[in-house]
């Protein structure tokens, strides 16, 4: 059942036509009967031929909607104006056209059949004024008795009417509930979805974050622990790896927060010689691996700049990951260069380029949608998620760029982009690079967390630098050992067996109110952000979190000064 333009007709307007076409069936034969007795004999034959015309209709609107469609609607106008003119002027039954103008809108969807709800729209129009030019003689001027006209059909015509306009306006509301209702349910779902997918990202990260954070920790304090100089190239290595893993950690959570709202970038002072010296260790043993080779030129002549390293690390890892990926042979290239310098900013040219199996030109734009890979056989052959090359895309959009790609099939890929950054100067870097100093003198630190690891991490971290730890390993071990001792600070991991963070420092707040509380955190979104602060927390810390960044937050929050 197809209506016009080969859209499906709904059940609900098909069941609309079927009774409307009864009902007007019904109502012609009252009428014809009414018309008869009042001897309007020749309107009374019509109105048989009309209900005759209905009752058609009626049989073939669950066949044929369309076709049962338009005989309904253009009879309807058609009988309206010539009954309007054999009664004349002062029947009034003119007014019913009022109805038929909405008519259309009920019985087509102004989405897909906007010229036909336009056309039946105005043609009660058009039949009104002619009825009004022609001074209601269109068809045949009737013979029936004034006063029976002017006290009877009259009243009749103004009831009809308001009747008729009176359904119409409460099946519009009944239609507007409808989809206010629909719209409302619809919306509960996705924000019951929006929050499904949050809880499960803030537990998976929780839980990958876990392991991780105890990975970048001891490598910190490995590093920090006079390594002879054969190690300290390894422990770099073990570090930049875990906060690389952190990145494609972040990759899937950075997908989600990139759908509702926009990147800020964390400028700061940057050497890309030094910056970028890993890169090419980390992704060495792959290229082995495959027996293919990497080379890495970056041009001595950049100055410092100020860059989001993080994020500009990111898109390098996740391109050079992508070309050693899709490349069994011959090499893979990551270049670079200065392209235009003045006083204070240069143009900085970034190329990945690889020998690999090519993107076809058909899908050099459906590549940086989500999810999406040049074939199916993409995934099953090389795996991975669909997420780097949107996140690049974005990344790089949000530094006032556009990656571009050159590819051919069997011939590799080229991607590239141009960022213009500002020059940074040597005391800028400096500055950015200092080693803070603490002072801290034996300040008692309560540390909350069910995780042995990272407590073996966090204590190690914060005992060398001067600071007293004890542990609880919930919430309510927690607030018991704060109403019996005096602590300068707590650290509050969040989620927790017996009792998590969140009741634990509201419970704290009842009768501390002043002991700075920190929240331990792997989660990045805004709603457990929120629910820190409502909590009576002073702030957060991410893991895995950066040691440096741990001290410095302590030191804020013990020493202010």
């Amino acid at each position: 059942m197809f209506n016009y333009k080969g859209h499906k007709t709904s059940q609900r307007r098909i069941n609309m036509i079927y009774t409307m076409c009864n009902v007007g069936m019904l109502s012609s034969l009252f009428f014809a009967a009414f018309s008869y007795f009042i001897d309007g004999y020749g309107i009374s034959l019509f109105l048989i031929f009309l209900a005759a015309v209905y009752l058609f209709a009626a049989s073939i609107t669950k066949i044929k909607p369309t076709t049962a469609r338009l005989i309904f609607i253009t009879a309807f106008n058609l009988s309206v104006a010539i009954i309007a003119s054999y009664f004349g002027k002062g029947a009034s039954f003119e007014l019913i056209l009022m109805y038929a103008i909405g008519l259309s809108f009920i019985l087509y969807s102004y989405r897909r059949e906007k010229e036909l709800v336009i056309a039946f729209s105005i043609l009660p129009v058009i039949l009104w004024i002619t009825l009004f030019f022609t001074d209601f003689e269109l068809f045949k001027n009737t013979s029936v008795n004034p006063d029976t006209i002017r006290n009877v059909i009259y009243p009749i015509s103004i009831l009809t009417t308001l009747a008729l306009v009176s359904f119409q306006l409460g099946y519009y509301v009944y239609l507007t509930v409808g989809f206010n209702k629909g719209i409302h349910n619809k919306k509960q779902e996705a924000i019951n979805a929006s929050n499904a997918k949050t809880n499960f990202l803030s537990t998976m990260s929780h839980e990958i974050r876990t392991p991780l954070n105890a990975v970048i920790g001891l490598s910190h304090i490995l590093g920090s622990n006079n390594p002879r100089e054969d190690q300290k190239q390894n422990i770099e290595a073990l570090n930049y790896s875990g906060k690389i893993l952190l990145n494609l950690l972040n990759n899937v959570l950075d997908f989600s927060k990139m759908q509702s709202s926009t990147i800020e970038l964390d400028h700061v002072p940057t050497d890309l010689t030094s910056a970028l010296n890993q890169i090419k260790k980390i992704h060495e043993t792959s290229c082995i691996q495959k027996e293919i080779t990497m080379h890495l030129f970056i041009d001595d002549e950049i100055p410092i700049v100020w860059l989001d390293i993080v994020r500009y690390n990111q898109v390098i890892n996740n391109l050079v990951t992508n070309a050693i990926k899709f490349t069994k042979n011959g090499s893979v290239t990551l270049r670079i260069k200065k392209e235009e310098i003045n006083d204070t900013k240069v143009k900085i040219l970034t190329e990945v380029i690889d020998t690999g199996i090519g993107i076809p030109k058909d899908k050099h734009d459906t590549i940086w949608e989500a999810f999406t890979q040049a074939s199916t056989s993409t995934n099953r052959l090389y795996g991975g998620t669909g997420l780097g090359l949107p996140i690049v895309k974005n990344i790089v959009e949000a530094m006032g760029s556009t990656i571009h790609i050159d590819s051919e099939i069997g011939k590799g890929s080229r991607f590239h982009f141009e960022i213009i950054s500002k020059i940074a100067s040597t005391k800028d870097l400096e500055e950015s690079n200092k080693v803070s100093s603490y002072s801290f003198d034996k300040n008692r630190i309560l540390l909350v967390e069910d995780n042995q690891i990272n407590i073996m991490v966090c204590k190690q971290i914060l005992e060398k630098e001067n600071l007293i730890v004890e542990t609880a390993l919930n919430g309510l071990e927690a607030v018991n050992m704060i109403k019996e001792n005096s602590y300068d600070l707590v650290l509050m991991d969040i989620q927790m067996p017996i009792m998590d963070g969140y009741t634990a420092a509201t419970e704290i707040r009842k009768f501390n109110k002043t002991t700075p509380i920190l929240a331990l955190s792997a989660s990045v979104f805004m709603q457990v952000k929120d629910r820190i602060h409502k909590s009576g927390m002073n702030g957060f810390i991410f893991k895995p979190f950066d040691p440096e960044d741990l001290l410095n937050q302590i030191q804020q929050n013990i020493n202010p000064t």
